[in-house]
């Protein structure tokens, strides 16, 4: 599957005032040296970046700040703030990083872009500015608004007296969602008034997400089928990568709290061509056109959360980079060459691209600390990995591992592994990954046996 040259707009490019002739350097001879490349960022999204950038012939080494211990193997992991956007910088310019793509959100929000290009460094990643696609709620609900991008209605409350007033004016269930970043924690459906009573204490009173939680966003709950859909754009072409679904609740048939994603999977088919084409017309393309006009332009990759409703595909939410279990779901179904695909990002040559990808199935199950998404232990020994990758076509992305002196692998994190599988068929690739997912141990672990499941595929 190849996916298409879209939307130009008649303006100066994005790279040229943001980057300037800094980042247009002599690919000639960064490609008969190969590259060096740093991946900033410690997860599941990380390791499946690595895996697939470790495949380029392009790249000769592939660095990873900080890593973990399933990325170890395969790259040269480094410590690092993420949140430091000038460590960030001086540590790319240390390694004499040829080009650095970035995982996570929050050094985006706090501008490492900037920081990059200001030492002449090639990143992939929006600016700051563009980043408040993400790192704000409300300020993407107001773009759209002025967009007409489909989206659902909402309000923005600053104080829990607005929030209770204008929480008159909706129906339940309502969705609450904190203002900037909570790690895929900050957004609620709301049954009834009591559990608003309470979201509005935890999130803007008690402010268990901090800064995040100072402004709410209220929006109608839209109803119908949630689907992922990411691109790869220099702020005036893109390419679409391959649709993906996400489970963010923690347990089965989407139950309790959200998470950071328990699983995800892609399948040919599993957005319509029509509908995605007015994805891209009316969701993806006035986005980019919207943000260059208004002096922001994006590049980067740009994800879309969508609902599948009755009216057609609405938008609920933008992030500025690569999502979370998705990630590793489409990157097992990339044909194309990945570091090839990131250069073409960074010097505005995306529309040239022939981006292929296979017409396989892929799921990707998580595998979770006990008490994820709330506190958890550390330390918990890790068995059946080798068992586990014994099976064709199964990759084990670790998330939150350690290992310390080639000692075995441990728990680190909350989402400690993403297992995952591709196959000719959806069922085949669900059904290898729970296999594989049935060899691996750890104490307290736990993981949805429903992702991909028949339900969530129509």
């Amino acid at each position: 599957m190849e996916s298409q040259p879209k939307w130009r707009p008649n303006s100066k490019a994005p790279w040229e005032s943001i980057q300037g002739s800094l980042c247009l350097q002599r690919l000639s001879n960064i490609q008969s040296l190969g590259m060096k490349i740093l991946v900033i960022g410690s997860g599941g999204r990380e390791h499946a970046l690595v895996w697939k950038l470790a495949k380029s012939p392009l790249a000769s080494t592939i660095y990873c700040a900080p890593g973990n211990a399933g990325i170890s193997e395969i790259a040269t992991c480094v410590p690092a703030d993420v949140n430091d956007r000038e460590a960030l910088a001086q540590l790319a310019e240390s390694i004499s990083a040829d080009l650095t793509v970035v995982g996570p959100e929050v050094p985006l929000v706090a501008g490492v872009s900037e920081a990059f290009h200001k030492r002449g460094l090639r990143l992939v990643g929006p600016s700051a500015a563009a980043a408040r696609l993400e790192g704000s709620k409300i300020f993407t609900k107001e773009f759209t608004t002025r967009r007409s991008i489909p989206t659902a209605r909402f309000e923005s409350c600053d104080t829990p007296d607005l929030a209770q007033d204008a929480i008159r004016r909706f129906q339940f269930p309502v969705v609450v969602k904190a203002d900037g970043l909570a790690a895929g924690k900050g957004v609620r459906i709301i049954a009834n008034q009591s559990e608003f009573d309470e979201a509005i204490n935890e999130l803007m009173v008690k402010r268990i997400f901090g800064d995040a939680g100072a402004r709410l966003l209220l929006e109608e709950c839209l109803v119908g089928r949630e689907a992922s859909v990411m691109i790869f754009t220099d702020a005036r072409d893109y390419k679409m990568i391959v649709p993906a679904q996400d489970h963010k609740r923690v347990f089965d048939h989407d139950q309790g709290p959200n998470t950071g994603g328990m699983g995800s999977f892609s399948t040919p088919g599993l957005i319509d061509e029509s509908t995605l084409a007015r994805v891209a017309r009316e969701i993806i393309e006035p986005t980019l056109e919207g943000m260059s006009a208004e002096g922001n332009p994006f590049s980067g990759i740009l994800y879309a959360g969508l609902m599948l409703t009755s009216d057609g595909p609405k938008l609920i939410e933008f992030n500025a980079r690569l999502g979370d279990p998705e990630t590793q779901a489409v990157l097992v179904r990339l044909e194309s060459d990945l570091v090839e695909i990131f250069q073409a990002v960074v010097d505005g040559k995306i529309g040239s691209m022939q981006v292929e990808w296979s017409d396989d199935s892929s799921v990707c199950v998580v595998a979770a600390s006990g008490g994820y998404p709330g506190s958890f232990e550390k330390g918990k020994p890790i068995s059946g990995l080798e068992a586990a990758q014994s099976i064709e076509d199964v990759v084990v992305f670790h998330a939150g591992t350690t290992r310390e002196n080639n000692d075995e692998y441990r728990t680190w994190g909350g989402r400690v592994l993403g297992i995952t599988a591709r196959a000719s068929t959806l069922e085949a690739a669900r059904a290898n990954a729970y296999q594989a997912i049935g060899r691996i141990n750890f104490a307290g672990m736990h993981y949805r046996t429903d992702i991909a499941a028949s339900e969530h595929n129509v």
